[in-house]
């Protein structure tokens, strides 16, 4: 998509989550901390939700995403184009949706049927970011120049070199095992932009404490956004956020979790259990795939030059709807306390896209345990 594309997708992204407020009504304004606790759930937050229930609403905004990327549009190419202003219009039944819903039906079908109730026929299999899938073949392809997804979840496995090799590597690069063991905490401060900021730029703090501690704070228009990984759970609270406090589940959790982990690199090599290695490019360059795998979901890969730089990191959630990806990508290094760290973090979603650029870090700061309890609940904002 296009900056302009991305605003209206964002704007309509924005409308979605305070739609969600609307929905759940006064119990949202004021929760009880047992509603706090809860995970919410499609069923608890939506009107209109058919075929997606009982997912966690942090999941099922993945899953949107999808047809959103399948489909190479934003949310109201199906939903009525009243709704970028008037949150409840989202609730209205359109043919789109409808069409939508039989093809999550027939996928069902097809991966019931072909493939044991795996999914491997997703949307994005026929739709391939177009409105309508193409029956007829395409000459380009078949003898134009190869494409290699690099942030495929299955590759060739390289045999000449080995995880460890490559991650002992990237620690020597960061500053040596020495260093990076020293490392161990930070505070630091720059800019924030994306979707939900309409790529205006915004205070942001980070509070990292090894080996996976981190909260970050953007400072809306609005008022802060919070995001916290406690080292085993995860939150999300703000008025941008789409009920008073977002608890992180499964693909989400995880995410928080590596990218809490990587801001140490003494802690990388504890991440999984196991490793694998491929070889693929980005941008024409030649790096090494260190995918991690863990219990039930837990995938990831890391992406290192040939110099041994972390540059990019990719993991996958697991939806109803297929696997969906988070990308996060990490540049401009700079030396702080022996150790290098990624000034320039960007993490792309299917449903979002936020920038993070760092100004100062402070190493081996005192964070006071607080900065990593669950956040209070904030009303989410509706105008």
């Amino acid at each position: 998509m296009t900056r302009a594309a991305n605003r209206r997708f964002f704007v309509a992204i924005l409308a979605a989550f305070a739609c969600l407020l609307v929905q759940i009504g006064t119990a949202a304004q004021a929760p009880t901390p047992q509603a706090a606790d809860k995970v919410p759930l499609t069923d608890d937050v939506f009107k209109s939700v058919q075929i997606l229930k009982g997912i966690p609403v942090d999941t099922f905004f993945e899953a949107m995403g999808m047809f959103a990327s399948a489909m190479g549009n934003d949310c109201t190419f199906c939903h009525v184009k009243d709704a970028y202003f008037d949150k409840t219009a989202f609730a209205q039944v359109t043919p789109r949706m409808q069409r939508a819903r039989q093809m999550l039906t027939m996928m069902g079908e097809l991966n019931d049927k072909y493939f044991a109730g795996r999914t491997r026929v997703t949307c994005f299999t026929c739709h391939r970011g177009s409105q309508s899938p193409v029956s007829e073949p395409d000459l380009s392809i078949q003898y134009g120049e190869p494409y290699e997804d690099p942030n495929a979840r299955d590759f060739p496995v390289e045999t000449r070199v080995t995880a460890d090799q490559l991650l002992d590597k990237y620690i020597q690069w960061a500053g040596g095992a020495q260093n990076a063991a020293k490392l161990t905490s930070y505070v630091a401060r720059g800019t924030y932009e994306g979707f939900d900021t309409a790529f205006e730029k915004r205070p942001v703090e980070i509070y990292a404490k090894a080996p996976n501690q981190q909260t970050m704070i953007v400072r809306l228009a609005t008022g802060a956004s919070t995001r916290v990984f406690d080292g085993k759970s995860g939150w999300m609270a703000g008025g941008d956020q789409p009920v008073p406090l977002l608890t992180l589940t499964e693909g989400n959790l995880d995410r928080a979790r590596l990218e809490a982990t990587v801001a140490f690199p003494a802690g990388i090599k504890q991440a999984f259990p196991r490793w694998r290695v491929g070889r693929t490019a980005i941008d024409g360059n030649e790096v090494y795939i260190v995918q991690g795998m863990g219990a039930a979901q837990a995938l990831a890969n890391f992406y290192f030059d040939q110099a041994g730089m972390l540059v990019r990191l990719v993991r996958w959630t697991r939806t109803p709807v297929g696997f969906i990806p988070t990308q996060v990508d990490f540049a401009d290094y700079r030396d702080v306390a022996g150790v290098k760290v990624p000034f320039d973090r960007k993490v792309t979603q299917t449903y979002m896209q936020a920038h993070v650029m760092l100004e100062n870090v402070q190493p081996n700061a005192a964070v006071e345990a607080a900065r990593f309890a669950k956040p209070a609940p904030v009303a989410p904002v509706t105008k």
